[in-house]
């Protein structure tokens, strides 16, 4: 019975959801009957050859969906083995790059019959029309219908080339509002608090504007001017003297990176693997920082 309400609420038609389920009509029809004199509670209104829930149709079809839901992914997971299925992750460009691919073969070595496809994007993610198991994001972890994991904050530092900071000796702070400043278009406010951080006005002028860290971290190291960037994502720039930092006082953001994952899949096997993992590199990307 519940099965047959659950497709009729979904299609909106008896005969869509006898076909979803090889039944007749006849049979759908009768067992949404047969549920509605159990409930004692008229769940569809009949007009014609046309079905539309009841309010109490309409609430009572939000929860069955929910509870099938958990009961499919239940059956799922105790039919699969935790190591073996396919994860569909949606990640942003940098952080995919620079933070996960070097520690994705670690997942992979531990987990090798898991299959994993990869969705990057700046623009926000829909787990409704996209079959996504999570999303790796960035900003506030309040996503309606998912649950969410705190993966790190980050802190970003002033940096530039070499040579704009021989052509410029810094003394202090300050030194920062005379130099051209590159902004990043998800962080809009970063410079600006970074200023008021440090007892000082931001300065005027609008600056070059960049959608991404990874290029906006190339054009600081072709002497375009000072970014204001999460120190552990330019790494390798640092590393190798291509950026310095400027001022050692980082601005430590009230934003995070979460792995978000809508409720339904939260517990399917893989991404229960994923999700502990991925948890561990963090706690020590937390340590180094």
């Amino acid at each position: 019975m519940m099965a047959a309400f659950d497709a009729a609420a979904r299609t909106g038609s008896f005969t869509a959801a006898a076909r979803e389920l090889s039944l007749t009509q006849g049979a759908i029809s009768r067992q949404i009957g047969a549920l509605e004199n159990q409930l004692d509670v008229v769940l569809f209104k009949r007009i014609g050859n046309n079905i539309h829930l009841t309010n109490a149709g309409e609430i009572y079809a939000r929860e069955i969906n929910a509870a099938l839901q958990a009961i499919r992914n239940a059956s799922l997971n105790a039919m699969t083995d935790p190591r073996v299925g396919t994860l569909n992750l949606a990640i942003l460009p940098t952080f995919g790059t620079r933070w996960l691919m070097p520690r994705f073969p670690l997942f992979l070595k531990e987990n090798p019959d898991i299959t994993v496809n990869f969705v990057s994007r700046l623009s926000p993610f829909d787990f409704q029309n996209e079959d996504l198991h999570a999303a790796i994001h960035y900003g506030s972890p309040e996503w309606p219908g998912t649950d969410s994991s705190f993966l790190m904050n980050e802190k970003a530092v002033p940096v530039c080339s070499p040579g704009i900071l021989s052509q410029n000796p810094l003394e202090n702070a300050e030194t920062l509002t005379r130099l051209p400043l590159l902004h990043l278009a998800t962080r809009p406010d970063a410079w600006r608090n970074w200023f008021q951080s440090n007892g000082l006005e931001m300065p005027k002028g609008q600056g070059i504007l960049f959608e991404q860290i990874s290029i906006i971290a190339q054009a600081a190291v072709g002497g375009l001017g000072v970014a204001l960037l999460p120190k552990f994502l330019i790494q390798s720039e640092l590393d190798r003297g291509e950026l310095v930092v400027i001022v050692d006082k980082p601005l430590q953001s009230d934003a995070g990176y979460h792995l978000i994952t809508p409720v339904d899949k939260s517990d399917y096997a893989p991404m229960v693997a994923f999700r502990s993992w991925i948890l561990k590199m963090a706690a020590l990307q937390t340590t180094c920082d």
